[in-house]
Parts: structure tokens; sequence; C-alpha cells
């Protein structure tokens, strides 16, 4: 089969063109150049490099390689789309109707730009399914009393900012929020909190938006993850199972044995 992917940073995007390869898949990449690592070239059937704004020139590239269903993979920072954007025509026209100028918003008109010329957004995960996180602990380590009484109350935090678009992971110290991810991005949010927190350990949530399908902004976590939650002093990682893509999965949890965090997968809240 045939599949179109929007590649942005990070290890998703690598991830799904190894799979693709090994299941016999050929996949046109589109690179996004402000983002996407110039590993995509080998492991594409072929690719195209695009600018963020260029939504004619996607649609043109992917009309002329006759693909008809395209998914997002990888990390676009929030702050890139919202300040640094240079919009073609037909993004600056989309951009001109929308409500408001979050993801959310932004992704769902693009999508339906997308399917008024007869191409479908897939589920950014179609490739990926078995890294999709499972429900229950996953460490050896389970939480302990206070980093499940943190959770709990983290998760509803989360899920509350999540249904607003503004971000998808928290950090909770002594059932305290210490901090909320925006568009800053969950490290710099981790690095923030634990300048706040001053020593206290820190519990980090992540979750994923209240939607049905994994259309674009999955949540991901991965061995650099644990880097930084260990460099703040971060204990344990609570994710929603079944919504959460785990990188490098075995790297991931054996680093995170090693650091002695706790990962755990919850059932999503929504």
């Amino acid at each position: 089969m045939t599949y179109g992917l929007i590649a942005g940073n990070g290890r998703f995007p690598i991830l799904a063109l190894e799979e693709a390869r090994r299941l016999g898949h050929q996949v046109v990449v589109i690179a996004l150049h402000e983002e996407a690592s110039p590993e995509v070239e080998a492991l594409a059937w072929r690719c195209h490099w695009i600018s963020i704004g260029e939504l004619g020139k996607l649609i043109e590239i992917l009309k002329t390689e006759g693909v008809t269903e395209i998914m997002m993979a990888g990390q676009v920072k929030h702050a890139r789309i919202f300040s640094l954007i240079r919009a073609d025509w037909r993004l600056a026209k989309l951009l001109a109707s929308l409500p408001q100028r979050n993801t959310d918003a932004l992704i769902g008109g693009v999508a339906k730009v997308l399917a008024d010329e007869g191409i479908t957004l897939a589920d950014s995960t179609t490739l990926l399914k078995p890294m999709l996180a499972g429900e229950g602990v996953l460490t050896r380590r389970k939480p302990t009393k206070e980093e499940r009484d943190a959770i709990d109350y983290g998760r509803r935090v989360a899920h509350a900012l999540a249904g607003f678009d503004i971000g998808q992971s928290v950090a909770i110290a002594e059932r305290a929020c210490v901090a909320v991810e925006a568009m800053e991005g969950t490290d710099a949010m981790l690095r923030r909190a634990a300048g706040l927190a001053k020593g206290r350990s820190l519990v980090l949530i992540k979750v994923s938006t209240r939607r049905k399908r994994l259309l674009f902004d999955v949540p991901v976590a991965g061995p650099e993850t644990i880097a930084v939650m260990r460099e703040c002093g971060a204990t344990a990682l609570a994710v929603d199972a079944g919504r959460t893509l785990l990188l490098d999965r075995t790297e991931m949890l054996a680093k995170a044995e090693s650091c002695g965090i706790s990962v755990t997968g919850y059932s999503p809240l929504d």
C-alpha cells in the first residue's frame, strides 16, 4: 500500500518509516524543513521537502504522487506553528476562517481542506499500534501511595487542560500542580517545574486530547523523556493507555528501571 507521511521531528517518523519498510508499504514522505531529520530521506519511497506554511504545495505533491491517504508523524512545535509560520494563500485563507487559533482548530481545518481534495488524514499510529502503551504498571516498581495520589489528582487536571487544547502534560509535587504544559513542550515544562519544586519529587502525567482518532498530536514518551525526568527529580510517569506511543519501548523501560522511575498506563478518563 502507498501512504503519504508528513514528517515532523523526533523518532516517531523514523520508526513509522522503518515499520512501513518492514511491511512492504511504499511511503511518500513530505518532510518539514523546520522539523524533520534528514534520516527520513533514506527510509522514504520518495521524499519531498516543504516548509510548514506551504499547504498548497503539500496538496500539489500529494496529487502528483497519487496519494489519497496521509498521516502525520512527529512533533511540530506549537510555538513554531503559531509564531514563525509563513502561510501560502491556501493556509492564509484557512487561518482567517478559524474560530480559534489552536492546534485542534488548525489541523481540523487542514483535514477538511485535504478531504475536499479527495485526501484522507489517517490515524497517526497506523503503522505503530504495537508501540501504544498498555494498561497497568509497565515497570517492576509500582508507584507509591504518595505517587498514586499525585497521579489521581494530576490526571484530572491534565484532562481538563487537554479539553481546551492547551497542552498534554502536567507536573505534580506533593499533590499540588507545579507546572502545566503549553507551547514550550513537555521537557521545557518539566525543567521549569523542577526549578519551582526546589528539590521536591515530581510526578509527570501525560494525557491524550479528547478525540477518538489519533490523527495528530499523539502523546509520545521515550528514553529522552526518562532522561529529563531523572534530571528534574521526577519519580513516576503516568500515561493514557492505548493513546500514548512509547518510542524505543525496551530501551525506555530499561532506563526507567535503572533510574527507579515507575511507568504506568491508565485507562483514559474520557
